[in-house]
């Protein structure tokens, strides 16, 4: 009896080795989002019940922080993958702005880019038509250092302006939409998908206004700024939106740890980007990913697992 139970603990010691060793195969991952408004956390949803489904990893999707705090927990190990701004993981990768007290972070690689992330300035108020009219007013612009902060930052920069400009209000999405209905701030931005839920609800029940950022503002950010794009909302994204409205974008980006088997993360590569039109039949962010978009406009290592998939469709991405 004694030497049968030995032997069952050995067996059992060699099989968490082995799946330790793996990096990946058969072990739970957590998946970081965003804010339960945003669109972080329910296409993050959509893609880890895809990830579970075809492969052998059980991928769970939380709301969190969003990208910079993503970026932390990957390097804590509490998060094994996790959603970012383009803008914000070059941050990380370079140590600059957000990530300037704490100094690079290098513990993560790019799975690939999903979607483009709108930048998304939004009022209730008809005297505000342009950024310039933000002087003086209360405004949401994110938690502080985050990339929502900073994306508003250039916004403001671009248009003469500073902080010390505005009221600044420190708020995510969901507090500014309520905010809004409240009339505790005159404006808020937010940088998200369009559409994004909590704008949408706002449009719904008590409308809202879409602030453009164009003509020479955006030439002004994106002269300071290359990592920025133009982006137009189409007409009739949001209930009662009778105009395309002209704004810019960065790119949300899957990253994963940079630890993790190079299989384990072809594996979650392909559970995406081989299923994408199913994906975009569950949330219309799907309908943006495909190879070409995923691999351009990154400043950051890949993963090799993601870069074998990749390189098997035909693109090649630096990896490190």
């Amino acid at each position: 009896m004694k030497t049968s139970i030995r032997q069952k603990l050995i067996c059992l010691l060699v099989a968490t080795s082995l799946l330790l060793l793996s990096g990946c195969g058969g072990q739970r991952m957590m998946m970081g989002t965003g804010g339960t408004s945003g669109t972080y956390y329910a296409f993050g949803g959509v893609l880890a019940q895809y990830m579970k489904e075809y492969t052998d990893y059980s991928v769970t999707a939380v709301s969190t922080a969003a990208s910079k705090a993503n970026i932390q927990s990957i390097g804590d190990g509490d998060y094994q993958i996790g959603f970012t701004q383009s803008d914000v993981m070059s941050y990380a990768w370079e140590g600059s702005r957000s990530f300037e007290e704490d100094g690079p972070s290098n513990d993560f690689r790019v799975l690939g880019a999903l979607y483009a992330e709108t930048v998304q300035l939004i009022t209730m108020k008809d005297d505000i038509k342009s950024v310039s009219d933000l002087k003086g007013r209360s405004v949401s612009i994110g938690a502080p250092g985050s990339g929502v902060y900073f994306n508003a930052m250039d916004v403001l920069e671009g248009a003469g302006l500073s902080v010390d400009d505005i009221k600044p209000q420190y708020q995510s999405f969901d507090d500014s939409k309520e905010a809004l209905k409240d009339g505790q701030i005159d404006a808020a931005f937010i940088v998200a998908g369009a559409p994004t839920s909590a704008i949408t609800e706002l449009a719904t029940t008590n409308g809202v206004n879409l602030i453009p950022i164009d003509g020479e503002l955006r030439d002004n950010i994106m002269s300071i700024c290359p990592y920025y794009t133009p982006m137009q909302i189409p007409e009739g994204t949001y209930p009662g939106q009778d105009k395309p409205i002209e704004t810019i974008t960065i790119k949300a980006t899957l990253i994963v740890d940079a630890d993790l088997d190079d299989e384990c993360v072809y594996n979650l590569t392909a559970a995406v980007f081989d299923h994408k039109e199913a994906i975009a039949k569950e949330n219309a962010k799907g309908e943006e990913l495909s190879i070409e978009n995923a691999t351009s406009g990154i400043n950051v290592p890949f993963h090799k697992g993601a870069a074998r998939y990749y390189e098997e469709h035909g693109i090649s991405v630096p990896t490190q």
